[in-house]
């Protein structure tokens, strides 16, 4: 990844919206306790790390946590193969990622028999609707889910038409030149102009050369070239790429951008806003639009190194907690969206916030994944950038 990509990621954005709710742990997980306290050692994202949640846990198993933290999927990815599965016992990932640490023997299965709260998952979440997290469709269960999300548009409904909410066109159209914006990061981009591209192409159906469906970050080279002609006529109608969410709520709230790609925090914001009174005009976000999305579930999985008994029994012992209905509501809490149902726990209005009610289209989500050529990827942004 470049320098440049590294500059914005979705931890990053997130970790604001932990901060606001006060939610992040301070002071249990880094406490004095006597050498023979059995320790989980973790490799996450800080924004999970929830005070009362980790109370709980190390109070419940005479146990603690030590827990390290990433940014990105590659981070944590070239940690683990640098020998991290010997200092990690679980490690986070999202989307596709999981099949990557199992492909390169860093991760173990899971037993699902001591993770019982996996039953409280949305059924979109279950095996058959969601199956990334086996080693195959009916296979082993290789993690353990946790939140999910679309890297979905956001759209201000006083200037976006009508018949222009449903498709990635939005993002290249001449009508909005000008009041459009994108983030930084050219993975996301090159994936989104790539959905387009298969689309307009017709091949979104073809045989792929790896024998598997359409996959955005496994684009052809006519694809990556017709998705690069978007990205360079796309360009001249932007009024910048964001480098994090601030920057995108001061291009949103006075209306000079009106549509822009995002994790669907500005859509939040915005949304509370104008509940406030703050502002005048509705926002939705579009989370799925109808060429295909991109998405998210960050997951829990349990490391190859990890061989003692006791530690892999409190590793599952805290996906278990950490994926229950008052722990899953706390990360509602945050800003977040659980893969477990608790809209019964939740106004109905954060239920709606929060997409809890729109599950279902995270079917036709394509999940992230790691580019299948890294580098043809940042030379094709490389020439984006330069036209």
């Amino acid at each position: 990844m470049s320098q440049k990509a590294k500059k914005l990621t979705r931890r990053r954005l997130l970790k604001a919206t932990a901060a606001t709710a006060g939610a992040a742990i301070a002071a249990p997980y880094i406490r004095n306790a006597h050498a023979a306290t059995p320790t989980v050692r973790m490799l996450m994202w800080e924004d999970y790390i929830i005070q009362e949640t980790v109370t709980e846990f190390e109070e419940k198993y005479k146990a603690r946590i030590a827990p390290q933290f990433f940014d990105g999927n590659s981070e944590a990815f070239n940690k683990m193969k640098a020998g991290g599965t010997a200092d990690f016992d679980l490690v986070m990932a999202d989307g596709f990622w999981p099949r990557l640490y199992l492909r390169d023997g860093l991760i173990q299965p899971i037993k699902a028999s001591l993770v019982p709260n996996l039953s409280t998952a949305f059924k979109d979440f279950q095996p058959g609707a969601y199956d990334l997290l086996h080693d195959k469709p009916g296979g082993t269960l290789i993690g353990v889910m946790n939140c999910w999300g679309s890297y979905g548009i956001t759209m201000n409904l006083d200037h976006i038409a009508e018949e222009d909410r449903t498709s990635l066109n939005v993002m290249f159209s001449e009508k909005y030149r000008g009041h459009l914006s994108t983030g930084a990061r050219f993975e996301e981009n090159i994936a989104m102009a790539g959905i387009l591209a298969a689309t307009q192409m017709g091949t979104v159906k073809d045989q792929r050369p790896d024998g598997q469906p359409f996959n955005p970050y496994k684009l052809t080279d006519a694809e990556l070239a017709r998705a690069k002609e978007l990205l360079i006529k796309q360009k001249g109608l932007l009024v910048t790429r964001y480098q994090d969410y601030d920057a995108l709520q001061r291009l949103m709230r006075p209306g000079l951008v009106w549509a822009s790609p995002e994790f669907s925090e500005i859509y939040r914001r915005l949304t509370r806003a104008r509940w406030a009174g703050e502002v005048d005009f509705e926002v939705a976000h579009m989370l799925q639009p109808k060429e295909g999305g991109l998405g998210w579930i960050d997951s829990w999985q349990l490391s190859a190194g990890t061989t003692n008994s006791e530690i892999i029994e409190l590793s599952h012992h805290w996906m278990n907690h950490y994926v229950s209905r008052e722990s899953m509501k706390r990360v509602a809490g945050i800003g977040v969206a659980p893969c477990f149902d608790v809209t019964d726990m939740l106004p109905e209005q954060e239920v709606k916030l929060l997409m809890l009610d729109r599950t279902a289209e995270l079917r036709g989500l394509h999940m992230f994944d790691q580019p299948s050529s890294p580098e043809k990827w940042e030379r094709v942004w490389s020439e984006v950038e330069a036209a």
